[in-house]
C-alpha cells in the first residue's frame, strides 16, 4: 500500500531524506525536523459528536489545545497512558495514529520527501510499545527508529557518558544511566508516580479540603503547571473556582506542595538504586551529572529539593535541561541523522 505523505510544500520536488525526531507524551507530544521546524501539541484528538458539532467547529478531527476547548462537542481522546499506547478500543489506535501524522503535517516535508522518524518511547514501555508505534508510524514514514525518551534526551545533551536523565512527564517518570555505550534494560527504569499521579492526589485533596468547591481534571491540571513546587514557596497561591455557581477564591498552597511532594521520594529510591549498581569507582561523577527533563521538571525546586534527597550518599548536581518541551524530540532527531543504517527499520 502507498504511504500517506504529509501535506508538502507545493512546488517542490525535493526526494532527499527528511529526519525527524517525536516524542510522543501522555500529556504533550513534540517533534523536530531536520528541515529546522519543531513544533508540539497536546495529546488530545477529537472527533465532532454529531453533525451538529461538525459543522460549529468546521472540521474532520481537533488536536491539542483545540479539542480540549471543545471538549462537551466532540469525542474527546487521549490515547496515551503511563506512556504507553491504550489497548482495547480501535478509536485509541486511530488517535495515535493521526496523532503522528498531525505532528508530521506541522513541520511541512517537501514533496515526496522520504521521512525516516527516530521515536521516543517509555524506558520500559519500549519493548511493548515498539510493534504499536510501527503500526501508527507506518503510513507516513519510509524508515523508523524507536528509541527509550531519556536516552534521547541524553543524546541531545552530549551526555554518553557517566550521566543520569530523569524524564518526568504525565504518565511516567523515565531513567537512564549513560556510562559510554547505548542503555541497556538494566540501565533504564519506568515509575508510574508521574504527572498524572499529581493531578489525581491534587484534585483528591482539594475535594477533601473544599467539598462544595468544583474542581475539573483541566484545571487541576493547569494549577499544577502554572504554580507547581516543592520545597519552600515564596508565597500563596490561590485560585477562583466556583461554590454553587458562584467563583470564589481558594487557598491551595499546602495541598499543591503535598501532591508535588509526592512523587519526590520514589523518584529518589529509583535514582539511589540505579546508581548503586554502577561500579563504585563512577558513583559519583553519575550523581554530580543528573539532568531533569520532560514536562515534570518545570516544577519550581525540584533540582534543589532531589540534591537534598540525595546529599547523604554523596556530593550530588542535578541539573534541569533548558528546554523541557523538545529535549526528546530534539534528541531523537539528533539520533536520526547520526544513527548508521543498520538501527533503521525499513517500513
Amino acid at each position: 500500500m502507498a504511504k500517506k505523505k504529509a501535506n508538502g510544500t507545493a512546488g517542490s520536488a525535493d526526494t532527499d531524506i527528511l529526519h525527524i525526531g517525536i516524542d510522543l507524551g501522555t500529556a504533550r507530544s513534540a517533534i523536530a525536523a531536520g528541515n529546522g521546524k519543531k513544533k508540539w501539541v497536546a495529546s488530545y484528538v477529537a472527533w465532532p459528536r454529531d453533525f451538529v458539532a461538525k459543522k460549529l467547529l468546521g472540521e474532520r478531527i481537533l488536536f491539542g489545545q483545540e479539542a480540549v476547548e471543545n471538549r462537551l462537542s466532540v469525542e474527546l481522546v487521549r490515547p496515551l497512558e503511563n506512556g504507553v499506547i491504550r489497548e482495547g478500543t480501535a478509536r485509541d489506535t486511530e488517535a495515535v495514529r493521526e496523532l503522528i501524522h498531525h505532528l508530521i503535517d506541522l513541520i511541512r516535508p517537501s514533496k515526496g520527501q522520504k521521512i525516516h522518524a527516530a521515536v521516543g518511547v517509555p524506558a520500559e514501555a519500549l519493548k511493548v510499545n515498539k510493534l504499536a508505534i510501527r503500526d501508527a508510524v507506518s503510513e507516513y514514514a519510509d524508515a523508523l527508529m524507536v528509541v527509550s525518551e531519556p536516552f534521547a534526551v541524553a543524546y541531545g545533551l552530549g551526555a554518553l557518558n557517566n550521566a543520569m536523565i530523569i524524564d518526568i512527564g504525565a504518565g511516567t517518570v523515565d531513567f537512564c544511566v549513560m556510562h559510554g555505550t547505548m542503555p541497556t534494560e538494566e540501565d533504564q527504569r519506568s515509575l508510574l508516580l508521574a504527572g498524572d499521579y499529581i493531578d489525581r492526589q491534587l484534585q483528591g485533596l482539594l475535594h477533601e479540603k473544599y467539598p462544595q468547591a468544583t474542581f475539573s481534571e483541566v484545571g487541576v491540571r493547569q494549577y499544577k503547571e502554572e504554580h507547581g513546587y516543592v520545597g519552600s514557596t515564596n508565597g500563596a497561591v490561590s485560585v477562583k473556582v466556583p461554590v454553587q455557581g458562584k467563583f470564589t477564591e481558594h487557598d491551595i498552597t499546602k495541598e499543591l506542595k503535598s501532591a508535588c511532594e509526592s512523587i519526590l521520594p520514589a523518584i529518589a529510591e529509583a535514582a539511589t538504586d540505579l546508581i548503586s549498581r554502577y561500579e563504585p569507582e563512577f558513583q559519583e561523577q553519575v550523581r554530580r551529572n543528573i539532568y531533569l527533563a520532560g514536562g515534570g521538571s518545570s516544577l519550581k525546586g525540584l533540582a534543589a529539593s532531589l540534591e537534598e534527597a540525595l546529599k547523604d550518599y554523596g556530593p550530588t548536581k542535578v541539573t534541569t535541561v533548558n528546554d523541557p518541551l523538545y529535549a526528546g524530540a530534539e534528541g531523537a532527531l539528533a539520533l536520526a541523522q547520526d544513527m548508521p543504517k543498520e538501527y533503521w527499520e525499513d517500513m
